[in-house]
């Protein structure tokens, strides 16, 4: 007992309590918010069992946050051979009987009494592979063949989440690659390549691969009242909503709220604004700039490139996230249903969120020079 209670003191000193501790906050506030959600019947989903899954997923975290940092992530990051079958196992379900979604999304999995979104478990498998993928990889990256392997192993997750029609997903884990590539340092010609290529990419996209009903979201962006679908009545009702809290807001319980379709989920950030004003507002975003800040310090202070990738990866996605949901409440980005880290409802993406941090947290205690990346180890 003396021996586990010295080696639970050492983590902890080792640990980065702050970025933990603001991970912590951040949760706290959902829960706050979604009682206040869940008490105005604003939607029949959310009730206070969702109240109770997103305190048991923040409980839970918490746990895994431990586990992965006591944990080696030099160690269990090559373990690849399970976690990735697993993650693409799960994501070829979702095009059986067990998947589902909504507006045209099928990126839901029915797993008898609870539901799980797949991808958010491709995207730690990702972050991890491709970490691992450029550490070995890093010093001949820039070679034709190497360089056409980092590609593939990026386009392959991108493509099973647009075949979901996830294109959000789908862009978060374009983030990802494109921000991991720079951080290894990838050659300049390949960068010109791809911004030469990025206009074709677009036009592609828009005339072949793009629906209707995802153009019109873009195209609202640009001319705000010309939607005849009224696609952009969301956003609006949003920006409403954000206004409607003042600078303290109206509180948690007895306001008059205006009601944001998904506002348990995407739109959460505009409850926030309503209940707790612009202050409240602002206190959200410190709180998630300050846990992107940090995920990106521990990269720069990570001693070997491992560590640095996955870290930069976690911040990427992290970024990502925020980004664009708190741009689709503020109608500057189209509404492609994006999760608010820590915040939106959802047990999945919670869990993947507090993985990420015990990850990253695990580059932070295990962060010594004696570990390097074997570029003789069997390739991915």
């Amino acid at each position: 007992m003396k021996h586990f209670l010295e080696n639970v003191r050492k983590y902890l000193r080792m640990s980065d309590l702050s970025m933990i501790a603001a991970v912590m906050a951040i949760s706290a506030i959902s829960c706050i918010m979604l009682f206040g959600i869940a008490s105005g019947r604003f939607d029949e989903r959310c009730d206070i069992s969702t109240v109770q899954t997103q305190i048991a997923a923040s409980v839970t975290g918490l746990f895994v946050v431990g586990l992965l940092s006591v944990l080696d992530y030099n160690k269990f990051v090559r373990l690849w051979m399970i976690y990735v079958p697993l993650a693409i196992i799960l994501i070829l379900l979702t095009f059986t009987s067990l998947g589902y979604g909504r507006g045209g999304d099928r990126n839901w999995l029915s797993l008898g009494p609870i539901s799980i979104q797949p991808s958010e478990v491709l995207k730690l498998a990702f972050i991890l592979t491709f970490s691992l993928h450029l550490a070995r990889d890093e010093e001949h990256m820039n070679q034709l063949p190497h360089m056409l392997l980092l590609c593939l192993h990026g386009l392959a997750p991108i493509l099973l989440v647009a075949l979901q029609d996830d294109y959000g997903t789908a862009i978060v884990f374009i983030i990802i690659f494109m921000a991991e590539m720079l951080a290894a340092r990838i050659a300049l010609r390949y960068i010109i390549m791809a911004l030469i290529a990025i206009p074709s990419g677009a036009l592609l996209a828009w005339n072949f691969l793009l629906q209707d009903v995802h153009k019109n979201r873009i195209l609202v962006l640009i001319h705000p009242g010309t939607d005849p679908e009224n696609l952009e009545y969301q956003q609006d009702m949003g920006l409403a909503a954000l206004a409607n809290g003042g600078t303290f807001g109206q509180g948690l319980l007895d306001g008059s709220y205006i009601n944001v379709p998904e506002m348990q989920n995407d739109f959460i950030y505009a409850f926030v604004g309503q209940a707790w004003g612009i202050v409240g507002s602002l206190v959200v975003m410190a709180l998630l700039v300050f846990i992107c800040l940090k995920v990106l310090v521990n990269s720069l202070n990570s001693k070997n490139r491992l560590g640095k990738f996955i870290c930069i990866g976690t911040f990427a996605m992290l970024f990502a996230h925020c980004f664009m949901n708190i741009g689709m409440v503020l109608k500057v980005m189209p509404v492609i249903g994006i999760p608010l880290p820590f915040m939106s409802a959802g047990g999945t993406a919670l869990l993947s969120m507090y993985t990420a941090i015990g990850i990253v947290n695990s580059t932070r205690c295990h962060n010594i020079r004696r570990y390097r990346i074997n570029y003789d180890a069997d390739p991915l």
